[in-house]
Order: C-alpha cells, then sequence, then structure tokens
C-alpha cells in the first residue's frame, strides 16, 4: 500500500486504557492518521483504548484517515456532553457522578458536612464506590457509552471490515481469564464488556458468561498481534504510568498507583515473555520447526509518564472538553516526536530496549521512589 508520501509501513498498535486519559491515545491516533506514513493492520485494545479502536475503524469506513479522526473527535465530544467516562466514577467538578450515582453522593452534599474540596470528596466518593455496588446505585444498568457507541458504531459493518483486524480485551469474572473479542464477531456489548470497571458498571453478559474491564488481564492483551498479524512492528501507546517516582501519601494518589501497577502486570509478564523470546530466536537455540513458529516482534512504544505529570487522577474523572482537548494535544505531540526519532526504525529494529525500557524496572533494578 502507497500514499502521497510513499510506501506505507505496516504496523500493529496497542492501545491501554485509563479513563477520560485515553483521549491521549485519541490524540496519538489523530496525528498518526494525519501523518499518513503507516497501515496500521492490527489494534488490541482495553476500555477507552477499546473505545477508540472501535470508533476510528467506523469512521475510517466512512471516510478513510480523515473520516477516521473526524469519527474520534466527535465521539470525544460526545462524551465530554454525556458526561461519561472510563473509570470508577462519571464526574465533572460540576455534575459529579450524573450519570450513575444519586445526589446525595455529590461533592456538594459533602461540602454541607464540611468536605468542601475537591479531593475530600473524590475520596469519600471512593470509598462508597467501594462498598456500595453499581447493582445497588445503579439498579437499571444506565450506561451513557452504550448510546454513544450504537450512534457512532455501526456494529454490523465493522464486523466485515478489512481495514483493521481489531482485538478487544474483556475479564471473564468466572474464571479470572482473558476473553479476547475479535473483529469477525464484535458487538457494542463486547466493548462495553472491555471497559465494565466491577465497582461502577454492572458484568456484561455474552454467551452465558459475565465480564469486567480487561485491565486486570490484559492492558492491552499483546500476543494477538503476534500470532494473527503479518506485521512484526508493534507500537504500544501507554496511558498508565509505568514508573512513578514520587511516593504517594494521600488515600486518593495511592489508590491511583495501586491502579496503574494492577494494570500494568498483564502486560510486563508479556513483555517478558517477548524478550525471552527474542534471546532465544538471537541465540539460534531454537529447532527449526519451532523457529518458525515465533516471529522476531520489533518493539516500540509511547510512554506517557512526562506527560501525565501535569494531569493527577482527578483527572482521569473528569470530561469537561478543555482537559480532554489538553490531553490530545499532548497525545498530538508526542505521537509526533515518536514518529521524528523513530519511523526510520519500523521494519528494521526496535526503538525501546526491552531488559533496560521495562524488565530491569520490573524487578526494581533501577527505579528509586523519593
Amino acid at each position: 500500500m502507497t500514499s502521497k508520501k510513499g510506501k506505507l509501513k505496516k504496523i500493529n498498535v496497542a492501545l491501554q486504557g485509563g479513563g477520560s486519559h485515553g483521549a491521549f491515545t485519541w490524540g496519538v491516533l489523530d496525528y498518526l492518521l494525519e501523518d499518513g506514513r503507516l497501515d496500521i493492520e492490527g489494534i488490541s485494545a482495553t476500555s477507552a483504548g477499546s473505545m477508540n479502536a472501535v470508533v476510528m475503524a467506523a469512521g475510517f469506513m466512512e471516510g478513510r484517515e480523515d473520516g477516521a479522526r473526524e469519527h474520534l473527535r466527535q465521539f470525544w465530544k460526545r462524551v465530554s456532553e454525556a458526561g461519561s467516562v472510563f473509570c470508577p466514577v462519571s464526574m465533572t467538578v460540576e455534575n459529579p457522578f450524573a450519570s450513575f450515582m444519586p445526589k446525595w453522593m455529590s461533592p456538594n452534599w459533602f461540602g454541607n458536612m464540611g468536605m468542601n474540596t475537591e479531593n475530600s470528596a473524590m475520596q469519600m466518593m471512593s470509598a462508597l464506590a467501594q462498598n456500595i455496588s453499581p447493582y445497588q446505585f445503579n439498579p437499571l444498568n444506565l450506561n451513557p457509552l452504550r448510546d454513544i457507541l450504537d450512534e457512532m458504531v455501526d456494529f454490523a459493518a465493522l464486523r466485515k471490515n478489512k481495514d483493521f483486524k481489531l482485538f478487544i480485551t474483556a475479564t471473564n469474572v468466572r474464571t479470572g481469564g482473558s476473553r479476547i473479542f475479535t473483529s469477525p464477531e464484535l458487538t457494542r456489548d463486547m466493548v462495553l464488556a472491555s471497559a465494565a470497571l466491577p465497582n461502577v458498571f454492572q458484568a456484561v453478559e455474552i454467551d452465558g458468561e459475565a465480564y469486567w474491564d480487561g485491565g486486570y488481564v490484559g492492558n492491552p492483551s499483546l500476543w494477538p498481534l503476534f500470532y494473527e498479524t503479518e506485521g512484526v512492528d508493534l507500537l504500544i501507546v501507554h496511558v498508565n504510568s509505568i514508573v512513578q517516582n514520587e511516593l504517594p501519601k494521600d488515600a486518593m494518589n495511592i489508590e491511583d498507583r495501586v491502579n496503574e501497577i494492577t494494570f500494568n502486570s498483564a502486560m510486563l509478564k508479556e513483555m517478558r515473555a517477548i524478550a525471552f523470546v527474542q534471546k532465544l530466536l538471537e541465540r539460534d537455540m531454537l529447532k527449526p520447526e519451532y523457529r518458525k513458529k515465533y516471529k522476531d516482534v520489533l518493539m516500540h512504544a509511547i510512554r506517557t509518564e512526562t506527560v501525565m505529570r501535569d494531569f493527577g487522577m482527578t483527572t482521569k474523572l473528569d470530561t469537561s472538553w478543555p482537559l480532554l482537548t489538553r490531553l490530545f494535544d499532548a497525545g498530538r505531540e508526542s505521537a509526533k516526536s515518536w514518529m521524528e526519532e523513530n519511523f526510520d526504525k519500523i521494519g528494521k529494529e526496535s526503538s525501546i530496549n526491552l531488559e533496560r525500557d521495562y524488565l530491569d524496572i520490573a524487578v526494581d533494578k533501577k527505579s528509586k521512589v523519593k
């Protein structure tokens, strides 16, 4: 495949979830689509990443790159208007818990008790969310995302699309295992299942099984991109920080860091497996009959540790348009920088060192907490 800028380079992308911070990924995708030098083959995604993936694919079917970019913008605009997010509350400062929680759980109510700061209210709401299930505070199972997806994504057409191979991860509540939903079977409920955090949304039932947010078992899952695609390059678009150098000391930031660690753990395990296979291939330690089963994956990543320092936990719950567009702009700038630095490496070599950039950190060889 070629474009006005020359032959396209094939790549797979993996999109993390992370609440309203998924708008950062929107910005990344917007720039890559505008740049026009990449041929995205497969997309593996979880939670907010899943929303970005299916909305982009739907827009691409209607109007190629420009259609995909406009569809993503309209989706996030609708999210802002609905006040819905993909994380443990549906909240803006002006309209807390509007879609899911009763009025007595709002920060204004807490303010009458002397808890008139945003952080204090959020800490109390977080505590309540851990003790009151979505089956109690949202018995009708209301979810604005359901309506947005219904209006913006033709899933019947999406199941026939040949532009992207989609892999959407959800967690099986009964077994604790992962379920990867693929393009030919994809439905709205499968995407909602991928984003169904258990203290916010009721589990989504599909084929007699209940599913929760896929971040617990794959944020995102990488292995489908090894076995189900032709391309050897894989770009991970991070949303959750892997390294956090400052020790969290208040309840809200402690919870945020616990969530980051939890939702990164499955991905780091897959990284470890990739590094192991790469070593076997490098050292020619596999018999020919086994070697052909594995491909030497070239790894790339857009990391967010530096960018997300300006966006604390409260912003994961904020769907105000100014905040979403700030994240969008940050995503575009990060993608631009990554393309300038690494485009020539695509198809030739990895732009990250798994052991140095991920695995040494994972086993606590280099990270320092202050």
